[in-house]
């Protein structure tokens, strides 16, 4: 059977138990054999994270110690240039070969913004995406989301049929929690306590993050 890999990107700020579930969850549902995590160092859609590359990949380490179903890949982190997903990408077909299976996560909000996306044309060549229904959001009814929706919407049986190319639609559990609320709730002097994994609050108030 072909091999299966999950990318799950994201500035991880800080990492917290909605992503760490989500990742789980999508492992399991696609049968993935692994599910990496890569924290990216320079987003090139949004503002710059509030800590260093070097603290949110310590937190998502701290984080996957109890995980062992999920890994972390820190490639994107060692580049001195915005992170974008055509390059991860390009690098580990590179180094994988051209048969796994590779499933890019995202949720509705990104797909729908894929357009924007450094040559987003390319990704579906590349590998597969999953996108993950997400309250409040929709993906657009017209104009090239919904086009490639269109042409490459599968079913899960196709991220073993080919190493990439498909599009599956994906409901989760999905755990009401925001980065940007916790930061705001540290921010605020309050605690963030049973939002991330005990181990990462602890390493957010040893090192006084966020305040």
């Amino acid at each position: 059977m072909r091999k299966k890999i999950g990318i799950f990107g994201g500035t991880f700020d800080p990492i917290h138990i909605g992503h760490l579930r989500m990742a789980l969850e999508l492992k399991q549902q696609l049968f993935l054999d692994e599910m990496y995590l890569l924290p990216c160092h320079q987003p090139p859609h949004r503002a710059a994270p509030q800590v260093s590359s070097h603290q949110r990949a310590e937190m998502l380490r701290i984080a996957l110690r109890a995980c062992p179903e999920l890994q972390l890949d820190e490639r994107e982190l060692r580049r001195d240039k915005p992170s974008y997903t055509y390059d991860t990408l390009m690098e580990l077909r590179a180094e994988l070969g051209d048969e796994v299976s590779l499933v890019l996560c995202m949720g509705e909000d990104a797909f729908a913004g894929v357009p924007t996306w450094y040559s987003w044309r390319e990704l579906i060549r590349l590998a597969h995406i999953a996108v993950v229904a997400r309250s409040g959001w929709s993906i657009p009814d017209e104009g090239e989301v919904c086009d490639l929706l269109a042409k490459h919407l599968r079913d899960v049986k196709s991220l073993d049929d080919e190493p990439s190319g498909s599009i599956v639609l994906q409901s989760l559990r999905l755990l009401p929690i925001s980065a940007t609320e916790i930061r705001q709730e540290i921010i605020a002097g309050k605690s963030a306590q049973f939002l991330v994994p005990d181990a990462v609050w602890n390493y957010i108030h040893t090192h006084n993050l966020y305040r």
